[in-house]
């Protein structure tokens, strides 16, 4: 929480990418934010098992770093609707085969958000309808929300 001193920390929180799990039309699902990330990834397992709706990339490009066998193409999008809790959101991701998680939040959506990143505590504040929320990592495993 804010005010947390180093030791209350876990001290692997150092090596820490903020994940979670979020809800897909009924289906719990993988999430993780990543800053590093150029764009909002969404899983091909994720969209064929859940039947989702793709559309054609309006811009399309290769990956290199995904695959071992070299190159793939990105040639897809989806709008997903997911949420987290009280939290929903919808996001349009490019469709990529990663295995990690099932969805991948990148800069793009952050940037939408507004969001700002805690790396000490692992906690994101983001704006949700024009309102600052804070959001934490408990466990790795939900995701706790304070009013600020």
């Amino acid at each position: 929480m804010i005010g947390q001193h180093q030791s209350e920390l876990e001290p692997t929180q150092r090596e820490n990418i903020f994940q979670s799990r979020c809800k897909i039309n009924k289906w719990v699902c993988s999430l993780v934010i990543d800053g590093g990330s150029s764009t909002n990834v969404a899983s091909t397992r994720l969209v064929e098992k859940l039947s989702l709706e793709t559309i054609p990339h309006a811009k399309l490009y290769k990956l290199a770093w995904i695959s071992k066998e070299g190159e793939i193409d990105v040639n897809k999008q989806v709008l997903i609707n997911f949420s987290i809790g009280s939290y929903k959101d919808e996001v349009l991701c490019d469709v990529v085969p990663i295995e990690v998680t099932h969805i991948l939040l990148g800069r793009p959506w952050q940037f939408d958000k507004q969001t700002l990143h805690d790396g000490h505590t692992n906690q994101y504040i983001f704006f949700i309808n024009g309102k600052r929320q804070l959001y934490y990592l408990y466990h790795l495993k939900k995701l706790i929300r304070i009013k600020i």
